[in-house]
């Protein structure tokens, strides 16, 4: 009987454990995408690209291969003078494994002509040492 209480008490304190993780990394993905979107809101391309890891993988609906925060931050240069604006971003799901974080969220923006624009992004998080959040793989529809 001894065995089973340890068991179970071992299990509890697992799933406890799991939880208060999940719960951190989703509010790490959530203070990551709020400092994501203020950079964006600004339209401060050189503080959303501050987001990426410096090997970050960046793939637009473009087709595109975006590689680091150079090519990141030329990207979004372009957005900003097309006039997109309002960017915002909604999570669906997150997943934590060590220091990698996967997010799935809904985004949406105003278009320069001032239509709804949105769709579904996936992000992969690395921790950083500081315990901040760095975009390593980004992409959307």
């Amino acid at each position: 009987m001894k065995n089973i209480t340890k068991t179970m008490l071992a299990a509890t304190l697992a799933i406890g454990v799991s939880a208060t993780a999940h719960a951190a990394g989703a509010d790490d993905v959530e203070a990551a995408y709020q400092q994501w979107n203020e950079a964006f809101n600004s339209g401060d391309a050189a503080a959303v690209a501050a987001s990426y890891t410096d090997d970050a993988i960046f793939l637009p609906p473009t087709h595109d291969v975006v590689e680091g925060p150079e090519g990141v931050q030329s990207f979004f240069d372009g957005l900003f003078q097309n006039g997109v604006t309002d960017h915002q971003l909604e999570v669906i799901n997150v997943m934590e494994d060590g220091d990698e974080i996967v997010a799935a969220s809904r985004w949406s923006a105003k278009g320069g002509d001032g239509s709804d624009i949105g769709g579904i992004a996936t992000h992969v998080f690395e921790r950083q040492d500081d315990g901040s959040l760095k975009l390593k793989l980004h992409t959307f529809n």
